[in-house]
């Protein structure tokens, strides 16, 4: 099998899980006991919490560990809004569902969200975030890559402006931490989501960079643990191979970032020059080294992923949490893509395992798969297929 859905998920690294496994068995303790097996476990939490800042320069008192990047997000949604004055936030209309579907409930509660567009490659308006900012605004979110077609926005400019209105800025950094090079400091950035199982590390652990000074309101209640912003006994085994996976990501990262980019390139110019109507969609120049985003004329979208793991490669139309809902693409939609560019979408994300062999073994089942669903196709006259 040949697996393009990295954006998705990707493989546990083995010195990960390495990293893990002392911790169901041996160090079994809870963080929060004061005896040995207790200060062990304790102290594997703080030197992973150590490793997640440093991936990002941050310091580790600023680094809340949560379930993964949808707690993050909801936490530095709910925990600004709900504490702040202030009724207004501002986002995208490309966000992921773990923002978009906050600020559905943020509405609700009679807050003000600002929805920003975006043009056709996905990047945001900043004359109409600018536009948008009063003295109502809380915060900006807005997320550093999208997670469909890989854009980049220019997030430092963002931070800018945010700070030049005295107004929060958080970003969904979950499809760019480990890809690219991210400093919080640098850029200006009040609060971050990260999210582990995205960079070689387990499910159900991630982290959410919160600068000191920035207050936000606890989003679970109960023991006190995580400085009372987040109660519950620790997952430690997870935070430990979360620590290790952004220790490795760090170290790596410039070479993590060339493997994927030269493994995307190249899958991308053979689809190009090799199979007729198609379109690579999002900012080329700008995005993930490791995404990669087409749309096939003429062809289904879910056909051709479900003709594709037929003949064993794993690839996806875009977000594997909101695939279930069988809802056209918001993304693709906001960026001015009709229902037939939408509907032969497709979304293929290498990572650190996969190989050029692999690429043109997929390039050479995708011609086949295009072509035999093209046979059959309503728009076979249209395009002369």
């Amino acid at each position: 099998m040949i697996y393009l859905d990295n954006a998705a998920s990707t493989q546990v690294h083995e010195d990960v899980l390495k990293e893990m496994l002392p911790y169901f068995k041996e160090q079994y303790g809870n963080p929060s006991s004061i005896h040995r097996y207790g200060r062990l476990a304790s102290k594997a939490i703080e030197t992973a919490r150590k490793r997640i800042a440093e991936l990002i320069n941050a310091n580790q008192n600023e680094i809340l560990l949560t379930s993964g990047g949808t707690e993050s997000n909801n936490t530095a949604l709910f925990g600004v809004m709900r504490q702040n004055k202030a009724s207004q936030l501002i986002t995208s209309h490309i966000e992921h569902d773990a923002i978009l579907e906050p600020c559905k409930q943020l509405e609700k509660e009679g807050f003000n969200v600002v929805y920003l567009p975006v043009d056709s490659y996905g990047m945001i308006d900043i004359e109409k975030l600018k536009r948008s900012i009063t003295k109502e605004t809380a915060l900006v979110s807005i997320m550093f890559a999208n997670n469909e077609v890989g854009t980049i926005q220019p997030i430092k400019e963002i931070a800018q402006i945010c700070k030049q209105h005295n107004v929060l800025f958080h970003t969904d950094a979950i499809q760019a931490v480990g890809k690219i090079p991210i400093d919080v400091n640098e850029i200006g950035i009040d609060m971050l989501s990260i999210s582990s199982h995205k960079i070689n590390g387990p499910k159900g652990i991630g982290a959410l960079y919160i600068k000191n000074g920035t207050n936000l309101d606890p989003f679970i209640l109960g023991g006190g643990q995580e400085n009372g912003m987040r109660s519950g006994t620790e997952n430690v085994a997870n935070i430990a191979g979360f620590g290790k996976a952004c220790c490795l990501a760090k170290e790596n990262l410039d070479k993590n970032a060339a493997h994927m980019k030269n493994l995307r390139d190249h899958l991308t110019s053979r689809i190009v020059s090799e199979i007729s109507h198609v379109s690579v969609n999002g900012n080329v120049e700008n995005k993930t080294p490791n995404n990669t985003h087409f749309t096939f004329l003429g062809v289904n979208g879910e056909d051709l992923i479900i003709k594709l793991d037929e003949y064993g490669v794993a690839a996806s139309t875009g977000s594997a949490c909101s695939v279930k809902t069988q809802k056209a693409s918001h993304v693709l939609m906001a960026m001015g893509f009709s229902h037939e560019q939408i509907t032969g979408s497709l979304r293929m994300t290498v990572g650190l395992y996969n190989t050029i062999p692999e690429m043109d073994q997929t390039v050479d089942i995708l011609k086949k798969v295009v072509q035999e669903l093209r046979s059959v196709s309503p728009f076979k006259a249209k395009y002369g297929f």
